[in-house]
């Protein structure tokens, strides 16, 4: 078009070459030709439709005549994981310059000129390739890497989750265990009167001149349920506590319900004397900590309180107090007990996994860890400071963010009246 000639043959040549490299894109397209011999036949067919070309455009003095060094760079840009088609395209090219310079009787020097000119082409060409084919060598080799990084970090995510749910159940486990030892006292006071009362009325009713009243018989009836559903509770409440629970527990939880469950599972270890008092204000709202792990901190708690006490010399009778009131975003929780308080030594490493003050057998050192976690997992902080008389451990729990008002999760009460937690 800018000649504005159009020799038939030239245009014929023309199509037939780009015909030819597009059958063959259809062909690498439809998986029938590899990459590695589509560069080979693209460097035959190159060759000889661009020889053709130079040839009926005017021989060394074609316009086209460059197009020789710049074949090999063509098909090194299209085929850079071989050299093969490089080398094969920028050789026969260069016997190409050879011939058709001499059927045009270029002189010696120029033709030697061209030679030396094109190879300089055809070297940089094969570097090319051979760089670019390093460089997707070392792409594929860090990919393979990050791959192989990523399998290694899935892996030792898996490991530590399921880590922290073994460490959890042990923990849990051993708070049982410590609970366990108070239960024979705690249930042999009420099964004290539940035998008596049956005696009485065993008595009685043996007697053929039974004249007992009937107030009397119901409230000897009354005295015994009563003993009965204290020993249900005691073991529902240790057998719901022991049950494994996720970390990925969700649900909102309610303080004033957790405090009760908390406050009769440590019961068994607080013998007598031994006092829980409460001190809440009212309305406190719901907590991001859901309920389970809400009763295992608050156990942990009650009960290093308790040891604390009875860890002074001489023994004191456990009093701990337990206040809780409104801050802003959500609740605060101070547990106080009349304990020899915490060392200065102890204070910072108090909430490292496996440190423990406690004798060996009595503690494994995972309680206050994980308690920690717990509160961290919901975005609460826990920590421990000493004051007049003893030690006071902090707990700040965010509110429930859907949470309008306690009561909208609040646990029904189904026990019937008179049971052992209305009589305290």
């Amino acid at each position: 078009m800018v000649m504005q000639s159009f020799p038939r043959l030239l245009v014929g040549l023309q199509v037939t070459w780009s015909t030819l490299f597009a059958l063959m894109g259809l062909c690498v397209g439809a998986g029938w030709l590899s990459m590695k011999w589509a560069g080979v036949i693209a460097s035959v067919i190159g060759f000889v439709s661009l020889t053709s070309f130079i040839l009926l455009s005017g021989g060394p003095e074609s316009p086209y005549f460059s197009m020789y060094a710049a074949l090999p760079f063509i098909l090194a840009v299209f085929t850079p994981d071989s050299r093969l088609p490089t080398l094969l395209s920028g050789s026969v090219s260069l016997v190409a310059i050879v011939i058709v310079n001499a059927m045009a009787d270029v002189p010696l020097p120029r033709v030697i000129l061209q030679v030396t000119s094109y190879s300089t082409f055809l070297g940089l060409a094969l570097v090319g390739t051979r760089m670019y084919r390093h460089m997707l060598e070392a792409q594929l080799g860090a990919h393979r890497a990050r791959l192989h990084a990523l399998e290694q970090l899935a892996e030792s995510e898996r490991l530590r989750a399921r880590a922290a749910l073994e460490r959890a159940e042990v923990e849990r486990l051993v708070l049982v265990g410590q609970l366990a030892a108070g239960v024979a006292h705690e249930v042999n006071n009420p099964l004290a009167f539940v035998k008596a009362n049956l005696s009485y009325l065993q008595r009685e009713t043996a007697d053929e001149t039974w004249k007992i009243e009937r107030e009397e018989f119901r409230d000897v009836l009354d005295e015994t349920k009563q003993g009965v559903m204290r020993i249900q509770q005691i073991v529902t409440d240790l057998r719901g506590f022991s049950r494994a629970d996720g970390l990925t527990e969700q649900e909102p939880g309610v303080l004033e319900e957790a405090l009760k469950e908390a406050k009769r599972l440590a019961s068994v270890r607080l013998r007598e004397g031994g006092e829980v008092s409460l001190a809440l204000a009212p309305e406190l709202p719901a907590v991001r900590l859901g309920q389970r792990h809400m009763v295992q901190v608050l156990v942990n708690l009650l009960i290093n309180a308790a040891d604390a006490a009875q860890s002074a010399r001489p023994p004191r009778r456990p009093h701990i107090k337990v206040s809780a009131h409104r801050e802003a975003g959500g609740v605060c929780l101070r547990v106080e007990d009349n304990g020899p308080g915490i060392p200065p030594d102890v204070l910072p490493r108090l909430f490292e996994p496996f440190f423990t003050t406690k004798p060996p057998g009595q503690g494994t050192g995972l309680g206050l860890a994980l308690c920690r976690d717990y509160v961290a997992r919901v975005g609460g902080t826990l920590h421990a400071e000493n004051h007049s008389n003893g030690a006071c451990f902090v707990l700040m729990l965010p509110a429930a963010s859907d949470a309008s008002s306690p009561a909208a999760y609040a646990v029904p009460n189904k026990r019937a009246p008179g049971s052992p937690e209305a009589l305290g």
